[in-house]
């Protein structure tokens, strides 16, 4: 039943008598049923949030306006801010304020103008280059594990820089960063941030790259939805890390990136090892080495009591000989007495013979008692040797750590392209330094050189 039908009704029973409460009623009902659910676009104007929660405003466009109520239970989900002068598009559905009888429209959802759009455009988009396998998990690759560069691609006026800046400094100090500027909203925002990209590959002078920025709307995040740009992401020779918005933001270069992070911060913090985390793994690599150098000396300490236990047991290898030979001798001169002159003769070089050999026995032992000590030494020494070389290996291995030159006072310098500058002729007024010091490193300006 129309509109028109319901107040012929209403016409037709001229008898009939209501009360102003049923005309309403009435009026309503007809109302609902001629003007369906629909999303209706224009602007906000004197928005009020009431004490009970409700907001009441007017929704305008050139030539016309109408009342409008949004709910409290609706309010709640509503992501975004309403206020005067936001264009919006609202699902409205038609009613009547009973006790002042006036036609007002209730708000069921709401959103920015164009958001839908821009979501639909987005899940297209997103649909094409899926199908394509430009997202395909094939593609990714692993971070590495400790970068010597890291290269960040973001607004320098943003905060997010600032955040990632500051947790590479106190995870990750050695890395140096070096940062590709680019606007990361806006119309020239996508040129940008391709342009930073392509300079990040072509220069090849980082480990992993980052790129993002932080949280906004849809319409402020769009930059990352670019086409150009999210095949540049998934074609990157550089292993980078998609960081854009908020934990429940979403862009194409996300899922075209290696890896994709919540937040900036949280970007910063995946590709830096933790600096206390790898002093554990070195003091658990120490205490590796060092039992491994205390078992190498326990076998060697273990084949010396062998040789010592060894020369030892000899005195008690050649004892039966000396025996048997003392009674051989005593057999001889017993038998010699006996004898003949010319018997006893030939008995007296046998006995003779036997002595030397009795003499060279007691010589080679003898020798072999001095050349024990000799032995314990010389395996001692060997031992010590070996310690002071492992010792000394251990401190040049010290000596040559380059944060040891750093803390006496000294900084290296690096020019813009991150070459060591050695000579001031390599560079001229109004360059940009990287200084390198203890703790973090600073970037500086040529305002003078002087040659030694």
């Amino acid at each position: 039943m129309s509109w028109t039908d319901s107040a012929e009704n209403l016409n037709t029973g001229s008898s009939e008598l209501i009360s102003v409460t049923t005309l309403l009623q009435r009026a309503k009902s007809a109302l609902e049923r001629a003007l369906p659910l629909c999303w209706v676009t224009g602007e906000i104007s004197g928005f009020k949030r009431a004490a009970s929660g409700h907001c009441y405003f007017d929704l305008k466009d050139d030539a016309a306006q109408i009342a409008c109520v949004l709910y409290r239970n609706r309010a709640a989900l509503v992501g975004f801010e309403l206020k005067d002068g936001a264009q919006v598009e609202l699902r409205l559905r038609p009613s009547i304020y009973e006790p002042r009888g006036s036609l007002q429209f209730a708000v069921e959802q709401a959103r920015l103008a164009g958001v839908g759009r821009l979501y639909e455009a987005f899940l297209r988009l997103k649909a094409k280059l899926e199908a394509e396998g430009l997202f395909s998990d094939d593609l990714k690759r692993e971070l590495p594990a400790f970068p010597k560069r890291i290269g960040l691609i973001t607004s320098t006026q943003a905060a997010a820089l600032a955040d990632m800046l500051r947790v590479l400094r106190d995870r990750w100090p050695l890395a140096g960063v070096i940062v590709y500027p680019a606007t990361v909203q806006g119309a020239n925002a996508p040129r940008e941030l391709l342009s930073a990209l392509n300079a990040a590959n072509k220069r090849a002078e980082c480990d992993v790259l980052i790129i993002g920025r932080g949280g906004g709307s849809i319409e402020d995040l769009w930059a990352f939805n670019d086409e150009a740009l999210t095949r540049a992401v998934a074609a990157s020779t550089i292993p980078i890390v998609s960081a854009v918005g908020h934990e429940t933001d979403f862009s194409l270069c996300d899922f075209a990136a290696d890896v994709r992070a919540p937040t900036p911060t949280a970007a910063a913090a995946l590709v830096s090892p933790a600096r206390e985390s790898l002093m554990n793994h070195v003091s658990a690599l120490e205490d590796v080495i060092a039992g491994a150098v205390r078992r190498l000396l326990d076998r060697f300490c273990e084949r010396l009591d062998r040789t010592t236990d060894r020369l030892l047991g000899s005195r008690a290898l050649l004892a039966p000989w000396r025996e048997a030979l003392l009674r051989k001798q005593s057999r001889l001169q017993r038998a010699f007495m006996s004898l003949q002159p010319a018997q006893r003769s030939r008995l007296t070089g046998l006995q003779q013979r036997l002595m030397l050999s009795l003499q060279q026995s007691r010589a080679s032992q003898a020798r072999v008692t001095r050349l024990q000590p000799r032995l314990e030494a010389a395996i001692a020494e060997h031992i010590n040797d070996q310690r002071v070389r492992l010792q000394t290996a251990a401190q040049a291995l010290q000596l040559l750590n380059p944060q040891n030159v750093l803390d006496r006072g000294y900084a290296v310098v690096f020019d813009q392209l991150g070459s060591l500058v050695t000579d001031v002729a390599n560079v001229t007024r109004g360059s940009a330094l990287r200084i390198r010091v203890q703790r973090g490193e600073i970037v500086a300006a040529v305002t003078e050189t002087r040659s030694d």
